[in-house]
C-alpha cells in the first residue's frame, strides 16, 4: 500500500538544492517517487511505509545538507486495551493530512506525532482519535490527577473481577445442586449470573462494539465472541433451545472475569513501567520562597520569574535552576544524576531545580524556570525516549496484523473438524471454540518491546543516564569499537601550565606577550596561559590584529612585532624557525603526557609552554571495562602523536588517532564504519558535536546542570566515564530481555493456541477448558511486563 507525504523543507536556496533533495529522496529503497517544489519548500514523496519509515525520509534530506521542518506532540490516549487498539489509533492519526508519523505506546497510554503544524493540529487528532473510538485526553501536568485517574481505574476493575469470581463460584456450586424447589436450577443461575456478567463484561462489550464500529478487529472483538457465545449458549440452555447441558454460566463469569483480572494485574504492571517519569515529576515543587525588599513571601513555583532571589530551607527541593547567592549547604542530586554523595553548594555555585537541599538554608537567583529547567528538560528526554520505537518492533507488529484473521480462521477450523468430521458433539466443539478465542492473545507480543524500552530507558535515568531515543539500545549490542575523544573527555578539561621553557626572550616578556595573545580566546589552553600568567602577576600586552586558526593557534601583533601561539604544525605552516633546544623541550614535555604551545616572534620560536590536563578518576576502569567486553577502545586528540600515546598508555589505550582538528574528527568516525566497525564516540558535546552526530551511538558527557539535548544520543549525567561501559550494558540487557519477552509471546501462542483446539486430546484426552483458557491468556501479558519490570532493579555498574 502506497503512501504519500508532502514535506516542508528548509535549507534550500536554488535549483540545485532542490535537485540535491530529490536525488536523496528518490535513492531510498521503497520511495517509489519524489518530487521537490523550490517555490514554496516542499516534498512530495510517495512510499512503501512498510519498507520506509519517517525517520528514513528525514534522514536522507538532512544528510543532504537540509532539514524537515517538523512540530512534535505528545498526546494521552484513553480507551486503548490491546495492542490492536494502539494500532487503530496509529493508522487514524496517520490518515490524517500533514502527519509525517505516529508511535502510540500502548504500555504507556500516549501517542508521539510528527506533524506539519501549518497543516493540521490537535483539533484533528483530538476528532481523529475521537472517531476511531477512543479518548483524547487533555495534557495533564499533574502527576496526582494521573495517579487517581489510574487508582480509579484499577479499583473498578479489582471490583468486577472479584464480583465475577464470587458468582462464578456459587454458579459452579449450584451445577451440584439437583433441586432448588419450586425453582428449576438453570433459572436460578440465569438470575444469579445475568447482572453479574453484564457488570463484568460491559466494558468489553463496549469496546468490541466501538472497535466494529471503526471496521476494526481488536481483541476486545474475540474476547466478546468467546464469553458471549458461553453465556448465549447457557441462556439458550435454560429455555430449552439448545439441550439442557449447554450449560456454560459458570465458564461466562469465571472467563469475563479472568479477562478483567488479567487487565488489572496488566495496569498494574504497566503503571510501574513509567514509575521513573511520575518521580521525576514529583520533584517538582509547588511552592517557592520569594525574597523580596520588604520580607519572603510563598509564591506558586509557575510564578517564579528568572532574576528573583528565592529562599530554599533545609530539606526543602529546590524550585528552579540558578546560582547561590547567599548561605552554604550540601545538595542532593541524586535523583537527577544518579550521583549518591550530596555536593557542597556556596556562593557562586550553580543549583539545579528538583535537587534536595540538606541541613543549610541558601538563596539562589532563578536562572531557569518552569520548561527551561533541567528537570524539565530530562523529563521531555525520557518520555520522548520511552515512547521511541526499535527496529525489532517491526516483526512484532507484522505477526500482529495478523494474529487475529489467524486466529479466528484457526477456531472456525476447530469447530468444523471436532463437530462434523470427528462428531464429537456440540457442547466439546462450542467449548474449543470459546478456549480458542479467549486464549489467543498478541497483547503479550505487542507489549514485549515497549514496556522493556519504557522501564529500560526509566532505570538508566534513575543513574544518570540518558538514553535519548530506542534506536541506541538497538546498537548497543553491536557496538565493536568506542572512540574516546581526549581533552574534556578522557581528561578533565581544566589544563593547567606545568612547564614553561624560554629562548632569546625573558620568561615575562614571553607571558606577556602571550597573554595578551590569547586572552580573547575561549579555548581552554588559551585560559590556561592567561591563567598561569595572572598567578605570576604578569599584565597582558596590547595585541592587534588577531586571527585564530582552529586546532592550531593564533597569530597577531604586538609593539611592531608579528606574534603568535600554536602547536608545531602552525610554526611550520608560518615557516617559523623552532632551534634544536626547544625541539628538544618539546620532545621531552610530550613524553611526559603534556600539551605543548610554542610561542614566537618575528619568524622565530623563543619558547614553549608545557600544559597538562589531568585524567579523569576512573577513565582507566572505564577502558578496561570495555576492552573485557569485546570492545576496541580508541582515543581521538588535536594533540601530536607523542603527547596523544603518553596519555594513551596511562590509559591502557594502545590505538591512538592522534593530530586531528576538530572538523575532522566526523570523518574519522566515518572511516572506522566503512572499516564494518559499529562505533560509539564519547564526547563533551561542545566542539566535537559532528563526531557525535556522525557515530552510530553519540555518548556526551554533561555536567549535570546543562545537557547537551542536540549531542549524541546518550547524555551522562555525572561526567562519570565509567557510566560509558554501563549505558552499553544496559543496552544490551533491555534487548536481552525483549528477545526473552518475543520468544515467551510466540512460545505461548505457539504451544497454547494447538492445546485449545483439542490437538492433545485424540493421544491425551486433555481438553482445555474455557475458564482456564482465559486465565492462562491473562497471564501471558503479565509475565511479559513483569519480566520487563525486572529491568528495574538491574544495575549495569
Amino acid at each position: 500500500m502506497k503512501r504519500a507525504l508532502k514535506l516542508k523543507i528548509s535549507g534550500m536556496t536554488c535549483v540545485m538544492c532542490s535537485r540535491a533533495v530529490e536525488h536523496s529522496l528518490s535513492n531510498i529503497p521503497g520511495v517509489e517517487s519524489a518530487s521537490v517544489n523550490l517555490s514554496d519548500e516542499t516534498a512530495s514523496v510517495e512510499y512503501d511505509p512498510s519498507a520506509v519509515s519517517f525517520p528514513d525520509i528525514e534522514k536522507a534530506v538532512t544528510g543532504a545538507g537540509y532539514a524537515v521542518i517538523s512540530d512534535s506532540a505528545t498526546l494521552r490516549i484513553g480507551g486503548m486495551t490491546c495492542v490492536m487498539c494502539s494500532r487503530a489509533v496509529e493508522t487514524a492519526l496517520g490518515n490524517l493530512e500533514g502527519v509525517y508519523s505516529v508511535d502510540v505506546n500502548y504500555a504507556s497510554g500516549k501517542a508521539r506525532v510528527l506533524f506539519d503544524g501549518r497543516r493540521t493540529g490537535s483539533r484533528r487528532f483530538k476528532k481523529a482519535v475521537e472517531e476511531a473510538g477512543y479518548e483524547y485526553l487533555e495534557s495533564e501536568t499533574d502527576p496526582d490527577a494521573e495517579k487517581k485517574r489510574l487508582s480509579a481505574d484499577l479499583r473498578i476493575k479489582k471490583v468486577r473481577f472479584t464480583a465475577g469470581i464470587a458468582a462464578g463460584s456459587i454458579a459452579m456450586a449450584l451445577m451440584f445442586v439437583p433441586s432448588l424447589a419450586p425453582f428449576p436450577i438453570d433459572l436460578v443461575l440465569f438470575i444469579l449470573s445475568t447482572p453479574v456478567f453484564i457488570f463484568i463484561s460491559y466494558p468489553i462489550f463496549t469496546a468490541a462494539f466501538r472497535a466494529l464500529m471503526n471496521r476494526n478487529l481488536n481483541m476486545d472483538v474475540m474476547y466478546a465472541m468467546g464469553i458471549g457465545i458461553a453465556y448465549a449458549s447457557s441462556v439458550l440452555g435454560t429455555f430449552g433451545v439448545l439441550p439442557h447441558h449447554f450449560m456454560f454460566y459458570e465458564t461466562a463469569l469465571f472467563l469475563a472475569a479472568f479477562l478483567t483480572l488479567g487487565r488489572y494485574l496488566e495496569g498494574r504492571a504497566r503503571s510501574g513501567t513509567s514509575e521513573t517519569i511520575r518521580k521525576l515529576m514529583d520533584l517538582n515543587p509547588r511552592r517557592a520562597h520569594l525574597v523580596t525588599e520588604e520580607s519572603t513571601i510563598d509564591i506558586d513555583v509557575d510564578d517564579v520569574k528568572p532574576g528573583d532571589i528565592l529562599l530554599v530551607k533545609p530539606g526543602e527541593t529546590v524550585p528552579a535552576d540558578g546560582a547561590v547567592v547567599s548561605g552554604e549547604s550540601y545538595v542532593d542530586v541524586s535523583m537527577l544524576t544518579g550521583e549518591p554523595v550530596p555536593i557542597h553548594r556556596g556562593p557562586g555555585d550553580r543549583v539545579v531545580g528538583g535537587s534536595l537541599n540538606g541541613n543549610g538554608a541558601i538563596s539562589i537567583r532563578a536562572e531557569r524556570v518552569g520548561a527551561d529547567t533541567v528537570l524539565s528538560q530530562i523529563i521531555r528526554l525520557v518520555e520522548h525516549a520511552q515512547e521511541s520505537r526499535p527496529a525489532i518492533q517491526r516483526l512484532a507488529d507484522r505477526v500482529v496484523v495478523l494474529f487475529i484473521p489467524i486466529i479466528l480462521a484457526i477456531a472456525s477450523a476447530a469447530f468444523a473438524i471436532w463437530y462434523f468430521i470427528a462428531a464429537s458433539g456440540g457442547l466439546f466443539a462450542v467449548s474449543i471454540l470459546i478456549s480458542i478465542l479467549v486464549i489467543a492473545c498478541p497483547c503479550a507480543l505487542g507489549l514485549a518491546t515497549p514496556t522493556a524500552v519504557t522501564v529500560g530507558i526509566g532505570r538508566g535515568a534513575a543513574l544518570g543516564i540518558l538514553i535519548k531515543e530506542g534506536e541506541a539500545l538497538e546498537l548497543s549490542e553491536k557496538v565493536d569499537a568506542v572512540v574516546f575523544d581526549k581533552t574534556g573527555t578522557l581528561t578533565t578539561g581544566k589544563p593547567r601550565v606545568t612547564d614553561v621553557f624560554c629562548e632569546g626572550t625573558s620568561e615575562k616578556e614571553m607571558l606577556e606577550y602571550a597573554a595578551g595573545l590569547e586572552g580573547n580566546s575561549g579555548h581552554p589552553l588559551a585560559e590556561s596561559i592567561v591563567t598561569f600568567a595572572s598567578g605570576r602577576g604578569v599584565s597582558p600586552a596590547t595585541v592587534s590584529d588577531t586571527v585564530a586558526h582552529g586546532g592550531l593557534g593564533v597569530r597577531g601583533k604586538s609593539g611592531g612585532n608579528d606574534i603568535c601561539a600554536g602547536n608545531k604544525r602552525f610554526f611550520d605552516e608560518l615557516n617559523y624557525a623552532v632551534s634544536e633546544t626547544i625541539m628538544q623541550k618539546i620532545e621531552a614535555f610530550e613524553d611526559a603526557g603534556s600539551t605543548v604551545v610554542l610561542f614566537g616572534r618575528n619568524g622565530r620560536a623563543e619558547g614553549a609552554f608545557a600544559i597538562t590536563d589531568s585524567i579523569r578518576d576512573r577513565a582507566g576502569g572505564a577502558v578496561e571495562s570495555l576492552k573485557k567486553m569485546g570492545i576496541d577502545v580508541m582515543m581521538i586528540t588535536g594533540d601530536n602523536a607523542r603527547t596523544a600515546a603518553a596519555v594513551g598508555a596511562a590509559l591502557g589505550i594502545s590505538r591512538i588517532i592522534a593530530e586531528v582538528l576538530p572538523g575532522d574528527k566526523a570523518d574519522r568516525v566515518e572511516e572506522l564504519q566503512k572499516q564494518g566497525k559499529t562505533v560509539a564516540f564519547v564526547g563533551d558535546g561542545i566542539n566535537d558535536a559532528p563526531a557525535l552526530a556522525r557515530a552510530d551511538i553519540g555518548i556526551a558527557l554533561s555536567g549535570g546542570t546543562d545537557i547537551a539535548m542536540e549531542a549524541g544520543s546518550i547524555v551522562l549525567m555525572r561526567n562519570e566515564l565509567t557510566d560509558v561501559p554501563a549505558a552499553i550494558r544496559l543496552g544490551r540487557k533491555v534487548m536481552r530481555r525483549i528477545r526473552q519477552n518475543i520468544f515467551w509471546a510466540f512460545a505461548y501462542n505457539s504451544i497454547l493456541v494447538p492445546v485449545a483446539a483439542g490437538a492433545l486430546f485424540p493421544a491425551f484426552g486433555i481438553v482445555l477448558k474455557p475458564e482456564l483458557a482465559g486465565l492462562a491468556m491473562a497471564m501471558s501479558s503479565v509475565t511479559v511486563v513483569t519480566l520487563s519490570l525486572m529491568l528495574k532493579r538491574y544495575d549495569p555498574r
